[in-house]
């Protein structure tokens, strides 16, 4: 299995029945794939839409497309809107969950998320509203990127909100940020606590009940 396909299978665990959800750009659009059979799951697109699934092979529509760009199918049911009610949902509290990627999480559980300074930018996106307005706010990230920690004691990039992020999933490893900091909840198959630690940049509090990532 590749770093991608278990971090979203990972992810695809924590919705819920019922859940409406926001899926960002890139990684977290892949968890749409896994959520658990007989689990019903409401994905919803800053762009406009409620009730989205991943392209279905033979029913492609290349007028729908995710905020990203990306060809959609839409579900029996699903509803589509301007850009103004979407934002309603989210800003409004409505959202139940947001699957984010991640550039940086700090010791406080802060993202940052949408810019590298000296890099061209189209613009923030949604990050910003989704962070601040979702109810649960989960980041699906590599753990580490050229060799470098994406876990640090203090975002060096431009954070996307205040907001303590609720839980991160990494290749490596769940992690939940608290009060008293990060607390290392699951390894990844084949992984161990000191590989988790070593490729970390800031320190991580180890849970009593540690156990392996479930997939």
């Amino acid at each position: 299995m590749d770093e991608k396909t278990l971090i979203a299978k990972r992810v695809a665990l924590e919705l819920m029945d019922g859940d409406l959800v926001n899926l960002g750009i890139g990684l977290p659009t892949l968890v749409a794939r896994y959520v658990p059979a007989g689990r019903h799951v409401f994905f919803q697109s800053e762009n406009g839409i409620v009730g989205m699934s991943g392209p279905i092979t033979g029913a492609e529509n290349h007028d729908l497309t995710d905020a990203g760009g990306s060809p959609i199918s839409a579900l029996p049911g699903a509803a589509s809107f301007d850009s103004a009610f979407s934002f309603g949902l989210i800003r409004g509290g409505h959202l139940d969950v947001t699957v984010l990627g991640g550039l940086q999480v700090d010791r406080e559980g802060r993202l940052a998320n949408w810019m590298v300074p000296g890099k061209m930018v189209p613009g923030m996106g949604g990050a910003m509203d989704l962070v601040t307005g979702a109810r649960r706010v989960i980041v699906a990230m590599q753990h580490s990127a050229k060799g470098e920690p994406k876990i640090v004691e203090r975002c060096a990039l431009p954070l996307t909100s205040v907001r303590r992020v609720d839980l991160v999933v990494t290749d490596l490893a769940v992690i939940e940020p608290t009060d008293a900091g990060l607390v290392l909840k699951e390894t990844a198959p084949g992984v161990t606590v000191e590989q988790v630690i070593a490729n970390t940049g800031c320190e991580l509090i180890v849970a009593p009940d540690l156990r392996p990532m479930p997939l």
